[in-house]
């Protein structure tokens, strides 16, 4: 009797240590060999373009969740459709910056107490060393936590945030409240790959910020778009080289329109990546030549929250 007691021990902690070591996938319920990935369109609620162009390839493409900038003037067209499609995977794109020439926005919290994060002007600044030269990181969670609660009260399912031109995660006292918002609302986050953190000096980060009980993907590809050139081929090769695990792209849709000409110069990449993952035949058929998984925010969420 004391061998068996023994030996149903030996077994359970077997079984808690095999559990502790599970990949993300297995966690979700997929094998450790499998290839998962979420398509995230960024810059939702920017404008009329971003937004028929994200609801399009969700719809009929492979773009598998958004991030939506809530101090932009197109947000309440995007949380209406969240409205009747609250299936959908949508996000808070973290948004502490108005980079356009003409084209700007103020914060959602109030101006005064988030001046740091204001231009004379009384917008959002243009550029992330800006923010960091006149803003503090305080003014900075103040202001993310306002947005996620705009979306949240405007009855949008939030699955997950991320950081508009990464102004959360380049300097460790913003990466801190971006830690404090996920933990704060119980989302996942976007996060750097490891061998990105290990390039910014960071590599004990995302061990530390698991221990947190928060979830994020094991890819995000980030490093790679230095040698983001033509959009059709930087992606295949991409899709074709993804790893075991989940991987995070994220993609700027929108539709061709006059309005998106006159915002920014980039408008010819974000139509072309529209098309890519709405209407392109090609890159269908490779991501199921590949066995790519897709899958949106929901799943980590799900995870995060039966965690806590």
């Amino acid at each position: 009797m004391k061998t068996i007691k023994i030996s149903l021990s030996l077994m359970l902690l077997i079984t808690c240590n095999f559990c502790h070591s599970q990949t993300l996938a297995e966690k979700l319920g997929y094998k450790p060999t499998d290839r998962l990935l979420i398509i995230n369109c960024d810059d939702v609620g920017m404008c009329h373009s971003a937004n028929l162009a994200v609801i399009e390839g969700m719809e009929t493409g492979l773009i598998t969740s958004g991030t939506i900038m809530t101090p932009c003037p197109w947000f309440n067209e995007i949380a209406d459709y969240t409205h009747t499609h609250p299936e959908k995977d949508f996000g808070v794109h973290l948004t502490h910056t108005a980079e356009w020439k003409f084209y700007r926005w103020g914060p959602v919290a109030p101006h005064e107490i988030v001046k740091g994060l204001c231009d004379p002007e009384g917008f959002l600044w243009r550029s992330v060393e800006e923010v960091y030269a006149y803003a503090t990181s305080e003014e900075a969670l103040i202001e993310g936590r306002a947005q996620i609660k705009k979306a949240t009260d405007a009855g949008i399912p939030v699955t997950h945030i991320d950081s508009h031109m990464g102004t959360m995660q380049y300097k460790p006292e913003y990466l801190k409240a971006y830690i404090q918002l996920a933990l704060e609302f119980n989302l996942p986050l976007r996060m750097a790959a490891q061998s990105t953190m290990e390039g910014f000096g960071f590599p004990e980060l995302r061990n530390q910020f698991k221990e947190k009980g928060l979830v994020f993907t094991d890819y995000f590809v980030y490093d790679e778009m230095e040698n983001y050139k033509d959009v059709k081929s930087f992606w295949t090769n991409i899709i074709k080289n993804l790893k075991p695990g989940v991987t995070e792209i994220f993609i700027h849709a929108s539709k061709e329109s006059d309005e998106l000409k006159a915002i920014t110069n980039s408008w010819e990449t974000r139509v072309q990546e529209a098309d890519l993952y709405t209407n392109d035949p090609d890159i269908r058929k490779l991501i199921k030549d590949e066995k790519i998984i897709l899958i949106g925010y929901r799943p980590l969420m799900e995870l995060q929250k039966r965690k806590k």
